[in-house]
């Protein structure tokens, strides 16, 4: 008994994950129009890549926050904080619990994307548009991905837009 929950205790401390398990849902555009508004839409995508060409290829390493090695949530924490001026908590877990809410198909430039990529796993990018989204891997570093690709697809979990303070 004590070593399943020391076992459990453990698993809830990696930085890209969570226990919880929240349902993705549709919400309505008079809710979504209350979502923070970082920038227009051009703006906001140059500012993310703009992180991106600084952090490209930065080796992934869990609890990391820096370029010598970042993990996902760090790097989602980092890239508010630096180049739209939002504070977000640490940990993928937390990031979770904020905002709203919102549809894959409803996703814009700045939204947040989570996926649960294994048993109590959890992992966050930023999305850029076009199915696309920044993110800290764990096998390539920051990179960015297609939302298409089939892991990426499979593993989808749900996205939130980030609400004012």
């Amino acid at each position: 008994m004590r070593f399943t929950l020391l076992v459990i205790s453990m698993l809830s401390l990696i930085g890209c994950s969570t226990l919880n398990s929240p349902q993705p849902e549709e919400i309505s555009e008079a809710k979504l129009k209350h979502a923070v508004k970082l920038a227009n839409s051009s703006l906001l995508k140059q500012k993310l890549l703009s992180q991106y060409s600084e952090w490209k290829g930065s080796p992934y390493q869990l609890g990391g926050l820096s370029k010598s090695g970042i993990d996902c949530s760090g790097f989602v924490y980092l890239t508010f904080k630096s180049k739209l001026g939002v504070s977000l908590p640490r940990t993928t877990e937390r990031q979770a619990e904020l905002g709203l809410r919102i549809a894959k198909k409803q996703l814009r430039i700045g939204d947040l994307i989570f996926f649960k990529t294994g048993l109590f796993q959890r992992h966050v990018g930023i999305y850029l548009g076009d199915s696309r989204f920044l993110h800290a891997s764990t096998s390539q570093g920051v990179t960015i991905s297609n939302l298409q690709n089939n892991y990426w697809a499979s593993n989808y979990w749900f996205s939130t837009r980030v609400k004012s303070n």
